[in-house]
């Protein structure tokens, strides 16, 4: 057996890793649905959506330069609490958030396979899974080759739709929305979903070079370069379409290519969008199995899920694993409620990541002014995005959680029997 995974990446790699994670169903699907919540406002619920992100981003900054795991989270916790129990929930957590947003994305694709071939939505989502799986496994190196090609594509479409906005902004009032205030975070609420992904930078620490450098730093520059990227993206989309079409587009930035200059362009962006969002499910394949694999390091998982392949230097097991529970994760419901219970788990995990920051803090550590405050603020609006969500959204979460308790008590008894 290999001894352990490989040190591959370096800084171009790693942020192309977390803007190819963060880019994806977010922009090309979950705008639409966002601008019916917030209406032209809704660049404003991107830039909010942004500073919450950042808040929690500049902890995982701190704690990924003190521990540089793919335990990430689990690592945290465990360090800053002492406890067994709440550093594997947290973990238990990040792999759930993480295995739902890759249905949830998966089942963006499978929206936008559907408008260009009819290919039902479940299909397309299922073999695109499967496929990114394979990639996953045949190795970290060409995972992140193709990552980076396609990171580059999905780039070229958020380009295109700015540029093709371009002419057509000062038309509309930005600050126009149908539901006021609420809407607004009603839309941050939803697509905080479009950020999530620069978490996942900490879980490839094991195999990127200098990790305690590289990591924080592609981590900040991964959320700034998305955030201007959404705002911008956000401006035109609402320049070019009424904010209610939108709403009820299931492709909308191929419908805003289609208004603004025809059917070639829809047809490339729709393209594109497929490329977009197959990378976000490859990374996100990518970090569900580390944080698996990580935690089975540590005994919180079955070892199994920490047996790398000899000759590819890839956890085998967690990716088998984790990419069937994807499979099933894709029939739990449409994209917005898959997203949303996507948000709810990453909320708790980052209320958790931020408390971690200031438990160090009260230990002694020095983690510095900046970071300690950054932590209380990312706690407070961890905590206040909580509220934000439906009953349906918070019972499937808070069943999940319950689950990952019950796995932990039913672990602990069987290791005293055993």
């Amino acid at each position: 057996m290999a001894e352990g995974l490989r040190r591959e990446i370096g800084l171009f790699g790693a942020v192309a890793y977390g803007v190819g994670t963060i880019l994806g169903a977010g922009v090309y699907a979950l705008i639409g649905v966002a601008s019916g919540e917030a209406g032209n406002a809704v660049w404003l619920a991107f830039a909010i959506a942004a500073g919450i992100a950042l808040f929690s981003g500049l902890s995982y900054a701190k704690l990924a330069s003190m521990f540089p795991s793919s335990g990430a989270e689990y690592v945290y916790v465990k360090e800053a609490f002492s406890s067994n129990f709440w550093a594997f929930l947290v973990g238990w957590l990040v792999l759930i958030s993480s295995i739902i947003s890759g249905s949830a994305v998966a089942l963006g694709f499978g929206g936008y396979l559907y408008g260009l071939t009819g290919t039902p939505v479940a299909l397309g989502a299922t073999v695109l899974i499967l496929v990114m799986a394979v990639v996953n496994y045949i190795g970290i190196k060409e995972s992140l080759i193709l990552n980076v090609i396609l990171t580059m594509i999905e780039l070229a479409g958020v380009v295109i739709v700015i540029v093709l906005g371009a002419g057509f902004l000062g038309n509309v009032d930005y600050l126009e929305t149908p539901a006021g205030p609420s809407g607004v975070i009603a839309a941050v609420g939803l697509i905080f979903f479009a950020f999530i992904g620069f978490e996942g930078l900490v879980k490839i620490g094991d195999e990127t070079k200098d990790p305690t450098r590289t990591i924080p730093l592609a981590l900040i520059l991964s959320l700034l370069i998305t955030a201007v990227l959404y705002i911008l993206t956000a401006l035109s989309v609402v320049s070019v379409l009424p904010y209610h079409e939108l709403a009820t587009s299931t492709s909308p930035l191929s419908d805003v290519a289609m208004a603004s200059s025809g059917k070639e362009v829809s047809l490339l962006l729709s393209a594109i969008a497929l490329m977009a969002t197959a990378n976000t499910v490859l990374i996100i394949l990518i970090a569900s199995s580390r944080i698996a694999y990580g935690m089975a390091e540590r005994s919180a998982l079955p070892s199994i899920l920490s047996q790398v392949h000899p000759g590819r230097g890839t956890p085998m097991s967690a990716i088998a694993i984790t990419t069937g529970a994807s499979l099933v994760f894709t029939f739990l419901g449409g994209i917005e409620l898959t997203a949303n219970v996507a948000n709810f788990t990453i909320f708790m995990v980052f209320l958790a990541v931020n408390l971690s920051v200031i438990q160090f803090s009260r230990k002694g550590m020095r983690m510095g002014r900046g970071y300690l405050l950054s932590a209380i603020v990312g706690s407070l609006t961890s905590v206040a995005m909580l509220f934000q969500f439906g009953w349906d959204v918070t019972f499937l979460s808070i069943l999940m959680t319950a689950a990952g308790a019950s796995v932990f008590f039913v672990a602990i008894r069987h290791r005293s029997q055993s």
